[in-house]
């Protein structure tokens, strides 16, 4: 049995036509750098996440990268992140003379540990050294941090929440869209995302007029009213018209494929739970499912036994950040982040995608319990 990992074929052979003659549309009008359908695009998202304000950009790091740019971070500023994550939530804070400081997550939800950050901020505010500015949550593997909280811990400590939803698009926090719980939220459209293009490309949300005009100012060289007016330092960060062309189309089935993960999720959670820990979702919310991660103390055996039945699995991730050679400077060492740490040596993701077959998932199912 061959099983994508993530099935974008399927995805493609779905909604062929559509992509197709949106890309031919590109192609006929020839306007490939910000074109009608990255600004038809933005509205678009906007309305269906239900804020004023899409600002794209041309890959989900580049839209933290404006995000903490926007905000004035920089050397002697604190950026608090999850060390549970993908280099970039880290690599952007640094880029920008800033320092990032790792906190734990919730084994449960992958999520960040609001009392690890408490601690990490009364910290850094006790040492002196640094200034705290910023939290950057990440919604890993799709579900929503608990932006409740931090948005509470955010005013208590006059910090900005910047919402790193590159795996959550798609999702809710009690009722709310991902995209509108965070005073800025920054994602990422690359292919293997819940909402993917066919190359990079990255947004911002908002509900600052403001801040959106000074996203897009960043975005396209600092430039002002004038593509001569320079305003301020910028990067040069634009989705391209054909990915925005394509992602269109894909938007018109985002909601099917939300609802078809979500039912996948469940059916893996009906299977698995008496076999590993499974994810958690509370009340109220909704996972995006970018991955689904299960937890086993026989991780790698188990790894190694579905491999030789087709069955494709991945580790997100091998070594969190604090540990890896570009950040130990930055954090404090081995046994600081226990969580994280444990979590590095059980962690498996399994094939997630909306096009799955009902009878691949109970080949995966199975599997999966025949080798524990």
């Amino acid at each position: 049995m061959n099983i994508p990992f993530v099935d974008m074929k399927s995805q493609y052979l779905t909604i062929k036509e559509e992509i197709n003659l949106g890309i031919q549309r590109v192609l006929d009008h020839g306007q490939f750098i910000l074109g009608p359908e990255v600004s038809e695009f933005e509205t678009k998202l906007a309305n269906y996440v239900g804020v004023q304000h899409v600002v794209s950009c041309a890959s989900g790091t580049d839209a933290l990268t404006l995000a903490l740019m926007e905000e004035s971070v920089g050397p002697g500023d604190a950026v608090f992140v999850p060390s549970f994550t993908f280099t970039a939530t880290a690599e952007v804070v640094l880029l920008l003379g800033a320092t990032p400081v790792f906190v734990d997550i919730d084994s449960n939800n992958f999520t960040i540990d609001c009392e690890s950050l408490r601690e990490a901020i009364e910290s850094v505010n006790v040492d002196g050294k640094l200034r705290s500015r910023a939290v950057i949550p990440v919604d890993l593997f799709g579900l929503p941090a608990d932006y409740t909280k931090l948005g509470t811990i955010a005013q208590q400590n006059n910090i900005v929440v910047i919402g790193d939803a590159a795996q959550s698009l798609g999702g809710k926090h009690r009722g709310r869209a991902v995209g509108s719980l965070a005073p800025v939220t920054a994602t990422s459209f690359f292919p293997a995302k819940p909402l993917g293009c066919y190359g990079d490309g990255g947004a911002l949300f908002t509900t600052d007029a403001e801040r959106a005009d000074s996203f897009r100012s960043l975005s396209r060289h600092g430039a002002g009213k004038g593509k001569y007016d320079i305003m301020r330092v910028g990067l040069n960060s634009r989705l391209d018209t054909i990915q925005a062309a394509i992602l269109l189309a894909k938007l018109k089935v985002f909601e099917f494929e939300i609802s078809a993960r979500n039912r996948l999720s469940s059916k893996y959670a009906l299977a698995l739970n008496d076999y590993v820990k499974i994810p958690l979702v509370s009340n109220g919310d909704l996972s995006a499912w970018a991955q689904y991660t299960i937890q086993t103390e026989d991780r790698d055996q188990l790894r190694s036994r579905l491999a030789e039945k087709g069955v494709p699995s991945a580790v997100y991730y091998p070594r969190p950040m604090h540990l890896q050679t570009a950040y130990k400077a930055y954090g404090n060492g081995e046994g600081s982040l226990p969580v994280t740490e444990k979590l590095c040596k059980t962690v498996l993701s399994l094939p997630m995608h909306p096009y799955i077959d009902d009878e691949v998932v109970d080949f995966i199912c199975d599997s999966v319990r025949s080798s524990l």
